[in-house]
């Protein structure tokens, strides 16, 4: 049997903690076109929206505020989430709305599989935009393995899908959603042994002996790893700005059940959560996986 994870696994949700959810807010939705799906007390879900702006969708990114929450820069937690937008047109609808609102841009890249934007928030959450090529354009090497790059942003190309095209533009559109997340770990070894070995994700390509790639069902990534903070780098505060947990969904209760299973013959206690599996990694980075 397989211990691969199902092909069909996708990422839920990233949840962030955040100093100041109003402010936090105003930065989605102006600047990058996220919608708001709902706001309760010091926590709001985002997601994507119809062509009336309207909620639609599946939420893709959840704040919680902490007023007193903390900067911390040498740890592991969050890289980036990576936000997954339909097609290039979307993207140029992002990126000029990023350049419209004069909105820090921390850089862009073109890694043959994708091209991405790279932005900070308000509180230094690593953000990335980005769209799809399609597989059969991705770049390989000669054996066949993925051969992801970081070449020059497209940025004349990128913005002409616009031209011709003058109508309102009310947010991220449906089928918008959280396409990868990159974690700072403190072992790239160990995080492979428990993103591949025990959940079973594939390894599609390293860099160097710093980053890690894995995926399920032949993705260029569904997961990144580094050890940028240092190799040993410790776990943030409980009172750190930045990832709480980020969502790993299961196509049936079937496979939560196979995964329960592994994550528990590899010494793993995960906890009961509402949505399924409270687990964490070797590094103390936060997962539910749910069905």
């Amino acid at each position: 049997m397989s211990k691969s994870i199902h092909t069909d696994t996708r990422l839920g949700a990233v949840h962030l903690v955040v100093t100041n959810l109003d402010q936090s807010l105003k930065f989605y939705q102006e600047s990058l076109g996220f919608v708001l799906h709902s706001r309760s007390g010091t926590s709001a879900a985002l997601g994507p929206g119809n062509t009336e702006g309207k909620p639609v969708g599946q939420i893709f990114l959840e704040l919680n505020e902490n007023p007193d929450a903390k900067p911390e820069n040498r740890s592991t937690g969050l890289y980036h989430f990576a936000v997954l937008v339909p097609s290039r047109i979307e993207l140029a609808r992002v990126l000029q709305r990023i350049v419209t609102t004069k909105t820090s841009m921390q850089g862009f890249a073109d890694h043959g599989v994708s091209e991405a934007i790279y932005l900070p928030d308000p509180d230094n959450n690593g953000i990335e935009i980005y769209r799809d090529r399609s597989r059969d354009d991705w770049p390989r090497n000669p054996d066949g393995n993925l051969a992801m790059v970081t070449d020059p942003f497209d940025f004349d190309g990128v913005m002409a899908e616009l031209q011709g095209k003058d109508e309102a533009w009310l947010g991220v559109s449906k089928g918008t959603q959280l396409g990868h997340m990159h974690l700072y770990v403190r072992d790239i070894a160990e995080a492979e042994r428990f993103y591949s070995g025990t959940l079973g994700f594939d390894l599609l390509q390293r860099y160097g002996q710093s980053a890690s790639f894995v995926s399920a069902g032949g993705y260029h990534h569904h997961i990144g790893f580094n050890t940028w903070n240092g190799v040993g780098a410790p776990p943030p505060p409980a009172d750190a700005i930045g990832l709480q947990w980020f969502d790993i969904q299961l196509p049936n209760s079937g496979e939560l059940g196979k995964i329960a299973d592994r994550v528990r013959k590899a010494g793993l206690k995960p906890e009961d959560h509402r949505d399924g599996l409270f687990v964490q990694d070797p590094s103390q980075n936060r997962i539910v996986i749910s069905a």
